[in-house]
């Protein structure tokens, strides 16, 4: 937990600075953390949204309106939470008023429904447009596209954004999920995907990605449950999908690490969580000397598992048939003093703007579509991966 930064930077679409440098200006130079203290002891912490890309292929991608390209803030003080031994730690130079944050701590929220009506997207449409990227496959222009769709609303009278988060961390909580609150803006994720990991140690910045690619909804019951999962284990189409992902990722790697040091430590492995189960990858490599965790950012943003393969016409396709995703898809991230580095990729998301003296927001979600996926079976995959978070704003939608 972390507030009222030293220092912010925001960069908007038609901001002349380059982004990368901008932000490897905000981190500063490295200096040393306590080594058996928490990953994250003070540095910057932001959001990379989804059209951060377009600062680095040049594409031409639209933009949400209200979402920069990149917003984050310079973190000197803050509060990590050791949960095996139930511990908060206060760190930086102004530990002692942080300690002051959890007095009193946040109210849970009142039972009932965070949001009386949300906003359905129409079915027929987004299977109209996984038929036209599977006929674009099969012409051979690309090879996967990811494709979203998106639920709207606006929260009840009374109702924060932070209401959302509380409820999914009690109910269905996720390892990568995060809560961001700004200037009229927050973003609730429940994100289980780590997009980007460095790791200092022995001299080297070791980095690691986790793609997920492949989805099936959790079981009724136990046997129910062991079947899915073995059938996504086992499915052609799903680690064809995964593969390919996992391919892209280790090639955006290779472009600032050590020749010969890309790894694929874990293939296909499958995780579950409260709603589905995924089948997850995991690529490592070691960062070329003089390369940090932001040259990493650049080189493999924005995250291959929410683009395709390959990376640049993939994000074409998905400009034609989607709107500015502003966040999603983007990265929750944060860069320690010490050169560590870890982000989430940004699905399981509800994006919050205030209006009229209440909140709005969007949730999206997508698949990745191959040559043979078919379009009712994406849909209903978006509508799995979406439902803990509809189910939070509102029970009708828990399936």
């Amino acid at each position: 937990m972390a507030r009222a930064p030293s220092e912010t930077l925001t960069v908007t679409s038609d901001d002349p600075r380059d982004p990368f440098a901008a932000l490897s200006a905000l981190i500063g130079p490295a200096r040393a953390t306590v080594p058996e203290g928490p990953p994250f002891q003070g540095g910057v912490v932001g959001l990379a949204a989804y059209e951060l890309g377009d600062r680095v292929e040049r594409l031409g991608l639209g933009r949400m309106a209200g979402w920069p390209d990149l917003i984050c803030g310079r973190y000197e003080t803050l509060l990590a939470f050791d949960h095996h031994r139930r511990e908060v730690l206060a760190i930086g130079p102004d530990a002692k008023r942080a300690l002051a944050w959890l007095e009193p701590s946040p109210q849970a929220s009142e039972p009932g429904p965070l949001a009386d009506e949300i906003i359905t997207p129409d079915p027929a449409r987004h299977e109209s447009a996984v038929a036209q990227i599977v006929a674009r496959i099969a012409a051979g222009e690309i090879f996967q596209a990811n494709l979203a769709r998106a639920w709207t609303g606006r929260l009840t009278d009374g109702r924060r954004p932070f209401d959302l988060f509380q409820r999914l961390a009690g109910a269905s909580a996720a390892p990568f999920a995060a809560y961001l609150r700004l200037p009229g803006l927050a973003l609730v994720s429940n994100s289980p995907e780590r997009f980007l990991r460095v790791t200092p140690g022995d001299g080297r910045l070791v980095a690691e990605t986790r793609p997920i690619k492949g989805t099936v909804p959790r079981g009724a019951t136990p046997d129910e449950d062991e079947r899915l999962t073995a059938a996504l284990a086992a499915s052609e189409k799903d680690r064809a999908e995964n593969l390919m992902i996992v391919d892209l990722m280790r090639n955006d790697l290779a472009r600032v690490s050590t020749p010969g040091t890309v790894k694929v430590p874990a293939l296909f492995a499958v995780e579950r969580f409260a709603n589905v189960s995924h089948l997850v990858s995991t690529v490592t490599a070691t960062l070329a000397p003089g390369k940090t965790a932001v040259d990493l950012l650049g080189a493999a943003f924005p995250p291959g598992s929410i683009t395709g393969a390959p990376k640049v016409q993939a994000m074409k396709v998905i400009a034609e048939l989607e709107p500015p995703r502003g966040p999603f898809f983007g990265a929750l991230f944060w860069a320690g003093f010490d050169g560590a580095f870890d982000s989430n990729v940004l699905i399981r998301t509800a994006a919050f703007a205030e209006a009229g003296g209440g909140w709005r927001f969007e949730a999206r979600a997508g698949g990745g579509i191959v040559a043979d996926s078919d379009p009712v079976a994406e849909r209903l995959e978006t509508e799995a991966k979406i439902a803990a978070v509809l189910g939070a704003l509102n029970p009708k939608f828990r399936s």
